[in-house]
């Protein structure tokens, strides 16, 4: 096989595409809730706190400056993410819940001329004279 069509299987092969979207959707959530996050829930939580903006919050040691506000910004960040993704992989499991809970079709109770057929091919395996 060559390099080109194992490359090319590879590529095209559905749970690849499907990460590549997967991929490329992350990228796009990750924006927004890094906008969320740093335009909407950081300044209402900086001024429920007294007006404090986490993302100026620097410790300086000797010449190190240790960023704790960004920090700060980026588990608010994660939290989110998280919760967002809680909630989609418990909707899922939902979904499949109620999947599995739908009911099977069963075949209908036989007819009353299939139970007399039933019978009388019974009656005739039990006696073979007939």
């Amino acid at each position: 096989m060559s390099f080109v069509k194992e490359f090319r299987d590879f590529a095209v092969k559905g749970n690849m595409i499907d990460l590549a979207i997967g991929v490329i959707i992350g990228a796009a959530f990750g924006a927004i809730v890094s906008s969320i996050v740093d335009d909407i829930f950081m300044p209402i939580i900086g001024i429920i706190i007294g007006g404090i903006d986490f993302s100026g919050i620097v410790l300086t040691v000797g010449e190190a400056r240790v960023n704790v506000g960004l920090f700060i910004n980026a588990v608010v960040k994660f939290a989110i993410v998280a919760f967002v993704l809680f909630l989609v992989v418990k909707a899922i499991n939902s979904l499949k819940r109620e999947a599995a809970q739908e009911p099977v079709e069963t075949t209908p109770a036989p007819t009353k001329e299939e139970i007399l057929l039933t019978e009388i091919r019974d009656a005739l395996r039990a006696n073979p004279r007939v």
